[in-house]
């Protein structure tokens, strides 16, 4: 069973920050071998005494929001812990523990709203990276693409097949034409 200080030690200082959001075969499968048990833990509330400052707060965020989104790629044990992240993220937010880490770092208090098919929390990442990480332009970028998405179809497209949704003819459409690259683009061309 993993701690805190192992996880945000490999994530933070043993993955290359590049990793972090693309797919990677071995990365994902290193997290599977050095973290499932911690994210079974977890999802079954038995670290939830990790939710008490800030970098106990980080290494849940990322057990329960990042790391299932690597070991479950395309399956739907990926969300599986989305809510228990955003629990956290809430706590830690509202506590302003996120300020006590920085940036790049920080970021990953955000995600567990920009992970939410949830357009008040679509709203209210892209309030705390555009007040708590103002230099971010790139993170504040995705955010919006993400509230765009939630915005136009109320959920994220590229989630159906994983988790058994059927997808309407304006979800196919805009899968068709990129899906989450073609928001971002949307986005920049404003």
């Amino acid at each position: 069973m993993a701690d805190p200080a192992e996880i945000l030690e490999f994530w933070l200082e043993e993955v290359d920050p590049k990793f972090w959001y693309q797919s990677n075969t071995d990365l994902d499968a290193e997290i599977t071998e050095r973290f499932y048990d911690s994210w079974l833990a977890a999802c079954d509330g038995g670290l939830d005494h990790w939710i008490e400052g800030a970098l106990g707060s980080l290494a849940f965020i990322l057990l329960t929001d990042q790391f299932p989104r690597n070991m479950f790629r395309s399956e739907p044990r990926a969300f599986r812990s989305d809510e228990l992240a955003l629990f956290a993220a809430q706590k830690a937010t509202e506590q302003l523990w996120d300020l006590d880490v920085p940036a790049p770092e920080r970021q990953f208090f955000y995600l567990p709203y920009e992970h939410s098919e949830d357009l008040a929390l679509q709203d209210h990442c892209i309030e705390l990276i555009s007040t708590r990480l103002p230099d971010e332009v790139e993170l504040l970028l995705h955010a919006k693409a993400h509230r765009l998405i939630i915005n136009d179809f109320g959920r994220f497209p590229y989630r159906n097949s994983a988790l058994g949704r059927d997808s309407t003819s304006l979800e196919e459409v805009f899968l068709q034409k990129g899906g989450y690259v073609f928001a971002v683009e949307s986005v920049k061309l404003g």
